[in-house]
């Protein structure tokens, strides 16, 4: 087998490892802080209780711990009580509640959000009964608290869709909510902007969603009100290729370098680049006051055009975005701003120096927009002296292909490194190695 390596000192260790939970899918519950009051002791066990049918004597191992929700009975967490609890998270984290994934099915998510956080599980259903591959919870942070309820529930979604994506893309997904709004707002275009571009972000997906009322939404209910300290990440809300830009540190020294060495003339007139107006200032002024600018300034014909062009566009400050033809929405990029986008698209790391169709397609692919793209990619291409120095070399000048020759497996590898990629555990490069007969 080639397509994947599993670790062990010997062939039983191998299947020790592949029968074993990979610890990242369970983490929320097995670093589950003890409850501390009754209500927190009525969540865990409504949560634990989801899936008694696996847990052999729930009862028996749950009455301490259900003794404490007795009236008139005072709140004394003894060992009986952690030993229960710890025992329950043990059952949680373990087959047959977890289990892995049969492609072959529809997968199911379970989201909910409270005040604090959002908690989301990932499972199936099979034979009726409800298993689970993934568990999930995340804090949110202070810009999130003030959304209201819908937007609550939404992110829950949107952070189940970024969490779970390599299970998801390519199957059928159904979502079940206690939010019941959030059914409508695939069809409601009337919503705000930030819940459309959500909904739009989640087209990729094959999903639908299914009303769950609270009381049967236990298990992710409790999970989003589980808080751990040190623990308040901000949620993402928009996915991994809307990161593809993000500076690295080494670059950023670089650029710093080079700025503390422009003349003082040089930053003065970058300061006036930035001071001047976007493209579409008009256009985004309409759109947030609903005035076009006086006579004097603009034709009539102009105005039309932007109360024409409007449609397409809106403002979710600071930015404005525009829905294109397929459904897509991409940010305008001021002028101060669109070189910056052509050089990371063409000539680093994701880039590859090709022609200006396929730079002015990855700038669109990777959620950007301005009036001229097209025109400005061809003029950055035709700019680029190492494309200049390379582009016209002969075939006699061409250095000669000549074929790897192997004759059995193992005899030669290739390898490379892929990156970087947005950190993952403090790694963000990829070793790919490849053995040139299996391949």
């Amino acid at each position: 087998m080639d397509d994947f390596t599993v670790y062990g000192d010997s062939f039983e260790a191998c299947l020790h490892h592949l029968d074993k939970v990979d610890p990242a899918k369970v983490d929320v519950i097995a670093k589950l802080p003890y409850p501390t009051n009754q209500k927190e002791v009525r969540g865990f066990l409504g949560h634990a209780g989801f899936y008694r049918r696996f847990i052999k004597d729930f009862a028996k191992i749950a009455q301490p711990l259900t003794r404490l929700l007795q009236n008139e009975v005072d709140f004394d967490f003894d060992q009986s009580c952690k030993n229960a609890s710890q025992l329950l998270k043990e059952r949680l984290v373990t087959a047959p509640i977890i289990r892995s994934p049969d492609w072959n099915l529809p997968f199911e998510i379970i989201c909910d959000a409270s005040d604090l956080a959002v908690g989301v599980v990932l499972g199936q259903k099979i034979d009726g009964k409800s298993y689970v591959i993934f568990q999930a919870s995340k804090t949110l942070n202070q810009a999130q608290r003030n959304y209201d309820t819908t937007k609550k529930e939404m992110l829950a979604v949107v952070y189940s869709f970024e969490k779970f994506r390599p299970y998801l893309l390519g199957s059928k997904v159904i979502v079940y909510t206690d939010h019941a709004t959030i059914k409508y707002l695939l069809a409601k275009r009337e919503s705000k902007p930030r819940l459309i571009r959500w909904v739009l972000l989640l087209q990729e997906f094959d999903w639908e969603v299914r009303d769950k009322k609270g009381t049967e939404n236990k298990v992710a209910d409790h999970l989003s009100r589980i808080t751990q300290g040190g623990e308040e990440e901000a949620i993402p809300d928009a996915f991994p290729e809307e990161h593809l830009f993000s500076t690295k540190h080494s670059q950023l020294t670089s650029w710093t370098h080079q700025l503390a060495q422009l003349d003082p003339a040089e930053i003065s007139a970058g300061e006036t680049r930035l001071k001047e107006e976007p493209w579409f200032a008009d256009l985004a002024n309409y759109l947030v006051t609903g005035e076009l600018p006086p006579s004097f300034e603009i034709t009539w014909a102009q105005k039309l055009k932007i109360k024409s062009e409007a449609r397409y566009y809106f403002w979710d400050d600071p930015y404005l975005w525009k829905v294109g033809t397929d459904e897509v929405i991409r940010r305008c990029i001021p002028d101060w701003e669109q070189e910056n986008v052509l050089i990371h698209c063409y000539s680093l790391a994701c880039g590859g120096h090709f022609g200006p169709k396929r730079t002015a397609r990855k700038v669109l692919d990777s959620g950007f927009y301005w009036p001229s793209l097209h025109k400005d990619a061809y003029e950055f291409c035709q700019r680029c002296n190492r494309c200049q120095l390379t582009r016209e070399i002969s075939a006699r000048d061409e250095m000669p292909q000549v074929p790897i020759i192997v004759c059995e497996i193992f005899d030669a590898w290739g390898m490379d490194f892929m990156g970087p990629f947005p950190s993952s555990n403090g790694n963000t490069y990829i070793l790919v190695v490849v053995d040139y007969v299996s391949q």
